[in-house]
């Protein structure tokens, strides 16, 4: 099984391609690999969602490139990520039962997480990464302040960021910052690659 230290690397950029029929999804994709995100997640949430994430995995495959299943949220939805090439989850919140059957599926979980009891529960069940979830919300001192108290954590800050708001995430201590509707602004986006 991978791990998100061998999955993020040197990223400090995660893309989420949200809501895109399959070959819209994966046309971005390429375009974005080509410019050099290497960690991408497609969600499962949208009517295209599974099969966005099967044709880019399909992609992925050829260019030796790893792909995520976002918005995660039951263990028949873990199944049906594998199933579809997903090599990592990612969820929104913190569910227990959905990290064990990724683990069983041997995928690594990313959960989401809000609190520092969340953050406590993810660590003791192993989890090393974990999504601050929703970034933008919490803001950037509350990834700063969570740092103190548990300093192994690795946090990918997601939800209502802009490209504008890497530099002060990841001084805030992020590890990676997900981008989703975002991708839209590539000027901004040119900073990071």
């Amino acid at each position: 099984m991978l791990t998100f230290d061998e999955i993020f690397g040197e990223a400090r950029i995660m893309a989420i391609l949200r809501g895109l029929p399959p070959d819209e999804t994966v046309a971005l994709a390429e375009r974005l690999w080509d410019a050099g995100v290497t960690v991408l997640e497609v969600p499962l949430a949208s009517p295209h969602g599974l099969d966005a994430l099967r044709a880019t995995a399909v992609a992925a495959t050829a260019r030796n490139r790893t792909i995520g299943a976002g918005t995660v949220l039951t263990p028949d939805q873990v199944r049906a990520a594998a199933d579809a090439g997903a090599r990592y989850t990612v969820a929104p919140g913190l569910d227990l039962t959905v990290l064990a059957a990724a683990l069983h599926a041997g995928l690594p979980h990313l959960p989401g997480v809000a609190t520092a009891t969340e953050v406590a529960t993810a660590t003791a069940a192993g989890c090393r990464w974990l999504k601050a979830f929703p970034a933008g919300a919490l803001g950037p001192g509350w990834i700063s302040a969570l740092r103190g108290p548990f300093p192994d954590v690795r946090f990918v800050a997601t939800g209502g960021l802009s490209a504008t708001d890497v530099p002060t995430f990841l001084a805030a201590g992020a590890s990676v910052v997900a981008l989703g509707s975002a991708l839209g602004d590539p000027a901004a986006l040119a900073n990071w690659l």
